[in-house]
């Protein structure tokens, strides 16, 4: 626990446990925050698969409360999710957005994007930068600015081979 980064993984908690597990890493991450803020270090927290956290009322509410007063206690909460309808349909994501400096999109599925259009108010020109676009491509809110990007990254480096997540480009130990 005393590392420079600590990794929970709950995947394999069964349904039981799950709630009572998320909101223990909650919980942790908030105690590391504050015991970090004592010592004038920022604290970084990275949430996969993020909407699971706002299924369940306990664990969205201590969510919305991450994304409220980390950055008073020197925390940046960043979530991470693939299905944005997922995101979208929590009560809590209104508190969660509102409280987001920085989002960063990628390609959205039709339906995603009416929901996205709608919630972040994009228009149908910066909609067409998420809609059927490559790899790297996308728009990014900072503050009240939308804007459209494209990263081309180099497939020939050995960072590139690292950071792949296509299983067919994964690297193996071996």
């Amino acid at each position: 626990m005393n590392n420079r980064v600590v990794c929970f993984d709950i995947k394999d908690l069964g349904t039981t446990l799950r709630k009572a597990g998320m909101l223990i890493v909650q919980n942790m991450v908030w105690t590391r925050v504050s015991t970090n803020r004592a010592l004038k270090k920022a604290t970084r927290y990275y949430v996969d698969e993020f909407h699971l956290l706002l299924k369940q009322p306990q664990t969205a509410n201590y969510s919305v409360e991450i994304w409220k007063r980390f950055r008073k206690w020197g925390g940046i909460p960043t979530g991470l999710t693939q299905n944005v309808s997922d995101f979208l349909g929590s009560l809590a994501v209104e508190n969660i957005v509102g409280n987001s400096d920085f989002i960063y999109m990628l390609n959205q599925h039709s339906g995603d994007q009416k929901i996205l259009a709608e919630k972040l108010n994009i228009s149908q020109h910066q909609l067409s930068f998420v809609n059927n676009s490559n790899a790297g491509e996308g728009l990014i809110f900072y503050g009240n600015v939308i804007i459209p990007f494209s990263d081309k990254y180099p497939t020939d480096t050995k960072t590139y081979a690292i950071m792949s997540t296509k299983p067919e480009e994964m690297q193996t130990e071996g």
